[in-house]
């Protein structure tokens, strides 16, 4: 999919705003209402600055406390690496995998061949030792709501991100497959108070 992306991308001829508007629909599928305040090249990156309005459907102050958290330390930087597993605790490390073996199984519930699925896994950035143990989860079926109990609310947010990509891999999100989604949302939402 990040392929299809790139190659849209390069053969456009309103690359600047086919990628605004791409990003701006992408948070739109998280609920949020953000602007491209900025958009340039810095050497072989893109740099982009977006400005993020709070969501309909969010409460006034849980928006505040964000707020207020982002306003208290400025100066703290992070750079993302493309392991997003690599934040996962220990102690939830194979709920996580048993999470994905869940998208990957509801993806294509009649048959799983993981000499296809291997290499699309390994773009979305994850570790061998990660792929080995969604492997092994593949073998039997999941249960994405005894999963998600106790769910920490940052793997389940790392979750979410992870499994919507594998959802997106086919560029379509089967009725399941927006299931597991919402649910891994609402466990997030829920893990949170």
């Amino acid at each position: 999919m990040v392929n299809t992306q790139i190659r849209l991308l390069a053969k456009s001829q309103a690359t600047r705003s086919t990628l605004i508007k791409t990003i701006i629909k992408w948070l739109g599928f998280l609920g949020v209402e953000a602007k491209v305040t900025q958009l340039d090249t810095l050497g072989d990156k893109i740099q982009v600055s977006i400005t993020v309005a709070q969501p309909d459907t969010s409460e006034d102050n849980d928006w505040q406390e964000i707020l207020n958290h982002l306003n208290q330390d400025t100066s703290e930087t992070i750079e993302f690496a493309s392991d997003r597993s690599s934040s996962i605790p220990a102690a939830q490390e194979t709920k996580y995998q048993r999470i994905l073996a869940y998208a990957i199984q509801m993806s294509n519930p009649d048959k799983i061949d993981w000499e296809q699925v291997y290499p699309q896994l390994q773009l979305l950035g994850l570790e061998e030792s990660m792929l080995l143990g969604i492997k092994s989860a593949l073998k039997v079926p999941q249960s994405i709501d005894r999963l998600v109990k106790d769910l920490d609310a940052d793997v389940a947010a790392v979750a979410l991100s992870q499994t919507a990509s594998i959802a997106l891999l086919d560029r379509q999100v089967n009725p399941e497959e927006y299931q597991a989604l919402q649910t891994l949302l609402k466990a997030m939402a829920d893990n949170c108070r």
